[in-house]
């Protein structure tokens, strides 16, 4: 019998999770998969996003190609975590939506900017007598919210009970994926930063975990221009307060300073239980580096030598949650319109 042909995705955040999980939905025969990464859901490397994040949807109005682009991308993802919020172990749940901004950037303000709004389910736009002193623009609308370590772990598990081989390597350069197994031909690159790409940063990212309950996720955009942000997650995972986006910043401490900021905005706003008194009763910072790309995603079919293949997917910055179903969407079809999947990969 000849050997099978193994496929090896590269990263095991929340894009390269849901690319495996969908490239294995559509192996043949003569293929297998095997998923190679630093860093897997039971890590807590800083280098490691996804497991830090939030998180939750929101729609981001925006007309430049990678805006529209990842709209797309994020519908593709809603409606297949409105699925998974059925499943109790997913670590996903589908809630309400809440929007209050007190300035509102040029974007909320365009003709057309509800149409990014109106197709979720439950939508509707506050008047004025709706929305808190202040907030000048204001929505409602259905949801999900993710506790994100138990839905990278969910996603892992449900790749290996599939028959998904898994491999923990450091790798410095992509072509060494190539070298991870005996018959490989196509590596799909989901390391996030990249290998060397020079359009590629770090975005840090601090908020802070909360015991207080909430039921809904509520962003609040402050009248300075800052925003604030509250995420329930699943599973009593308590709530995620947010947060901030430093550019280039390597520092890996939790800012004491940036702790009190950030809960000082959300104490104007987050509706505490009774029980509280009006305070966060706070479990730790988290500090995260997301990895993202000037000009958005690289997601692109790259043809090396000798037959070998790399299809790109990285660099989704602070967005990752929210678009990567539809992102892993897009990588797989790449791979199928190469002929790298089904009958065209036997050549």
């Amino acid at each position: 019998m000849p050997e099978k042909e193994t496929l090896v995705v590269v990263g095991a955040g929340v894009i390269g999770l849901s690319t495996a999980l969908q490239l294995q939905s559509q192996l043949r025969p003569h293929q297998k998969i095997l998923l190679a990464a630093r860093d897997f859901p039971s890590s807590t490397s800083i280098n490691y996003a996804s497991p830090w994040a939030g998180a939750h949807y929101r729609p981001v109005p925006g007309k430049s190609a990678q805006a529209e682009r990842e709209e797309t991308q994020a519908r593709r993802t809603y409606a297949h975590l409105r699925s998974e919020a059925s499943s109790p172990s997913s670590g996903v749940s589908w809630i309400e939506g809440v929007e209050h901004l007190e300035n509102p950037p040029k974007e909320y303000l365009e003709p057309d900017t509800l149409g990014y709004y109106k197709d979720l389910d439950g939508f509707r736009e506050l008047g004025k007598d709706e929305v808190p002193k202040g907030v000048k623009w204001g929505v409602r609308y259905m949801t999900f919210v993710i506790n994100s370590p138990v839905y990278c772990a969910y996603m892992l598990r449900r790749f290996i009970l599939r028959g998904g081989e898994t491999r923990e390597v450091t790798l410095t350069n992509i072509n060494e994926a190539f070298y991870l197994a005996s018959n490989v031909k196509t590596v799909v690159n989901c390391s996030g930063t990249g290998f060397g790409d020079p359009k590629s940063f770090i975005i840090r990212g601090q908020t802070c975990l909360v015991r207080n309950p909430v039921n809904v996720t509520l962003t609040r955009q402050n009248s300075d221009g800052t925003w604030s942000f509250c995420i329930p997650r699943p599973l009593e995972g308590g709530t995620i307060i947010g947060g901030t986006k430093q550019v280039n910043d390597w520092d890996p401490n939790p800012s004491l300073q940036t702790r009190e900021t950030l809960l000082r905005n959300a104490k104007k706003w987050f509706p505490f239980t009774e029980e509280s008194n009006g305070e966060f009763d706070v479990i730790r910072d988290i500090v995260g580096r997301r990895p993202a790309r000037e000009g958005g995603m690289r997601i692109q079919v790259e043809k090396l030598e000798g037959g070998r293949t790399v299809v790109h997917g990285y660099g989704a910055a602070g967005r990752g949650f929210e678009i990567s179903w539809g992102v892993a969407e897009d990588i797989v079809s790449l791979v199928r319109g190469a002929g790298l999947l089904g009958e065209k990969a036997r050549l």
